[in-house]
Parts: C-alpha cells; sequence; structure tokens
C-alpha cells in the first residue's frame, strides 16, 4: 500500500511533455489525483504550483501532497509532502524537501543545489547524515523533473518505441538515468470525457525502486498543459491507478473530445 502514494509522485515527476519551449504551466495551477489500489479509493494527492523566492531570486515553488485516506487508511496510513524550488526560466531546481510518513516508515530530506560550486548537499535530518553529490547536466530532482519536461520537449521529437532520458538526484541514491519509452497516442475516459493523450511506459531497473514484474504506464493530455490524466502500475498482487479528479488554474485550454 505504502507504493501508492510514492509511484504517483514518481510518475508525475518523469512523465510530461511541451512543446517549443511554450510554458505549459502558470503560478496557481492545481492538479488533484484520486487513487485506488484494487477495488479501494486508497488516496488523493495534490500538486499545487506557487510563487516563491530563493536567495531573493524569484522561483516556482511546487507543493506536492498525498494520504491515504477512509478504509485504506486503517490498514496502512501514509502521508507524504513533496516540494521543489526551481528557476522561472530554466526549470533548474534549487531546494527539493521530501517529507514522509508511510506507516510509521519516515524520511525528513532535504537537497540544496549550489551551481557556483557545482555541488548538491543532502541533508538527512532524520538520520543526521549529510551528502554532497557533484552536479551534472540538466539535472532535477523528482517534482522539477514534470515541469522541466512540460517546457522542453517538442512532441513532434518523440518516436514511438523510442526513450527519453533524464538525469535525476533523489535521496542518498545518488544521480541516475530514467528512461522514458514513448508508446504512441491513446484516447482515454474521464470523469470529463475523453481525452487525447501521450502514452509513456518507463524502462524500469529492477532492483532500484520497482519489481521486474510491474508493468508502468501514464497516459499526458496531448494539449498545451501536459498534464497527467492516468497512471498505471500492473503488479503482482493487483494494481495501482491514479486518475485525475480536479483542477484549477491551468494555464491552457483543457481539450475534451466531443462525441
Amino acid at each position: 500500500m505504502k507504493k501508492i502514494i510514492f509511484l504517483f509522485f514518481l510518475f508525475i515527476s518523469l512523465f510530461s511533455n511541451a512543446q517549443n519551449q511554450k510554458s505549459s504551466f502558470k503560478s496557481g495551477e492545481w492538479l488533484k489525483f484520486r487513487m485506488h489500489y484494487g477495488f479501494l479509493n486508497a488516496s488523493y494527492a495534490t500538486l499545487q504550483v506557487k510563487n516563491s523566492t530563493i536567495n531573493n531570486k524569484p522561483v516556482y515553488h511546487v507543493v506536492a501532497h498525498g494520504e491515504t485516506t477512509g478504509f485504506a487508511s486503517v490498514f496502512f496510513k501514509v502521508d507524504d509532502t513533496y516540494e521543489s524550488y526551481f528557476d522561472k526560466k530554466d526549470g533548474k531546481p534549487y531546494r527539493f524537501v521530501r517529507k514522509i510518513n508511510e506507516g510509521g516508515y519516515k524520511k525528513d530530506v532535504e537537497i540544496n543545489f549550489d551551481y557556483k560550486k557545482d555541488k548538491a548537499l543532502l541533508n538527512d535530518k532524520k538520520n543526521k547524515k549529510k551528502l554532497n553529490f557533484d552536479l551534472q547536466d540538466s539535472i532535477q530532482d523528482l517534482i522539477s523533473a514534470f515541469y522541466y519536461l512540460r517546457n522542453n520537449y517538442n512532441v513532434q521529437d518523440l518516436v514511438k518505441g523510442e526513450a527519453i532520458t533524464l538525469k535525476m538526484l533523489f535521496d542518498d541514491d545518488g544521480v541516475f538515468n530514467f528512461k522514458l519509452k514513448y508508446l504512441g497516442k491513446e484516447v482515454v475516459k474521464t470523469k470529463y470525457g475523453k481525452v487525447e493523450c501521450l502514452k509513456f511506459r518507463p524502462l524500469v531497473q529492477s532492483g532500484r525502486i520497482f519489481k521486474e514484474q510491474e508493468s508502468l504506464s501514464l497516459w499526458v493530455s496531448n494539449d498545451d498543459n501536459r498534464i497527467p490524466i492516468r497512471i498505471k502500475a500492473d503488479i503482482a498482487v493487483g494494481s495501482i491507478k491514479a486518475d485525475l479528479d480536479g483542477y484549477n488554474g491551468l494555464k491552457h485550454q483543457f481539450k475534451i473530445i466531443m462525441d
């Protein structure tokens, strides 16, 4: 059960694309997702974009929060918050925060990116441990990656069956490459109507985060917003699914296919 929230935040951070450097979001954007584990309405997750400053520099501040609700929380309580502060022009992350409580398993991590020294300082507050990592070109954190990809990939450049690679720094695992295969276009039925989507599947490194038998997929709206519409993970004991359940403050019109 604890994977539900984590899968969601990982997926949204990696699986969106945009057109021709055109901005796909703005401050005030808010997304809500209803998450299911089998027949259970297991949890909700939200993403909110705000304005903030880091060292007197204007930045976007994104807060992602997810928690189990109702019957599911009786079996396994999850309360996760992720935050990212990143540059408004080029999307470079300046600070990443991860505070999670998953059935008593807790983490309180902050990563600060220092581009003058080409270093990232990870502060594991719970375990009182600090680590330094060398920065690499176009490196992203878990949340900033979502918004970076929305503004920096051209849909016309996507080739069915080929993969996008992104460098990411996440906790004390260090920098790693995450590959995402484009599977083509597909129409998805939602509570708002039918939505044309771009479908992706990560090429998972077995034993790192996911089990080998898991099949992960994401559907992203094929419009100028590039927002996640559906996320699904087929696992050995069932399936995990997240669907868009609410939105506000989108920069562009949300395109619905009219029958």
